[in-house]
C-alpha cells in the first residue's frame, strides 16, 4: 500500500507541475508510458499464473519451502504498478483541475493537498481492505484458493495489460 502511495505521488507531483498535461497532450509521451505499463502489468499476470501452477502441483510443499519476500519488493512492486500506469496520470490531469479553487493564489499548493487527501484516502481504503483479507487469510492461503486467486489475478492482469497496450487516448 505504501509503495502505490509512492507510485501516487509521481503523477501528484507532475500534475500539480503541470507535468501530466504535457504526458496526455503528447502521444509519444503517452504511448511510451502505456507500453512500458503494459508490460509490467503483463510480467506481473505472468508470474501470477506460474505461482498459481507451482500451487497446483505441490501445494503442501510450497506452504512449508515458500521463502518469504522482502519488504522491498512489495514496496517497490506497489511504487511501479501507480508510477507506470498512464490511467493514474489521466485521472489526476482529469479530475484533480477540477477541485482546484479559480483564482487561487497558489494553484500547486492546493493540487498537492489534494493529492495528499487522495494519497490518505488510498491509505485508509487498501488499509480496510488488508485488515478484511488478513481476517479471511487462513481461508485464502488454503492451496485450492491461493492458486484459484493467482490464476483469476494473473488472468485479469494480463487483460488489462492488453486493454492498456491498445488504449488510445
Amino acid at each position: 500500500v505504501l509503495g502505490g502511495v509512492l507510485g501516487l505521488t509521481v503523477h501528484a507531483g507532475a500534475a500539480a507541475l503541470g507535468l501530466s498535461a504535457l504526458l496526455v497532450a503528447s502521444a509519444t509521451a503517452f504511448t511510451v508510458l502505456k507500453i512500458v505499463g503494459a508490460v509490467y502489468l503483463l510480467w506481473l499476470g505472468v508470474q501470477m499464473l506460474r505461482s498459481a501452477k507451482r500451487s497446483c502441483r505441490s501445494p503442501a510443499a510450497e506452504e512449508t519451502t515458500a521463502v518469504p519476500r522482502r519488504r522491498s519488493a512489495y514496496l517497490r512492486q506497489g511504487f511501479l504498478s501507480n508510477a507506470l500506469n498512464p490511467k493514474v496520470a489521466l485521472f489526476f490531469v482529469t479530475f484533480l483541475p477540477q477541485f482546484i479553487t479559480a483564482g487561487s493564489g497558489s494553484p500547486r499548493v492546493e493540487a498537492l493537498l489534494l493529492s495528499g487527501i487522495f494519497a490518505v484516502l488510498y491509505l485508509a481504503w487498501f488499509g480496510m481492505y488488508i485488515a478484511a483479507v488478513d481476517t479471511l487469510g487462513r481461508w485464502l492461503r488454503r492451496p485450492r484458493v491461493k492458486a484459484r486467486i493467482e490464476q483469476f489475478t494473473g488472468l485479469v492482469l494480463a487483460t488489462v495489460a492488453v486493454r492498456l497496450a491498445t488504449a488510445t487516448h
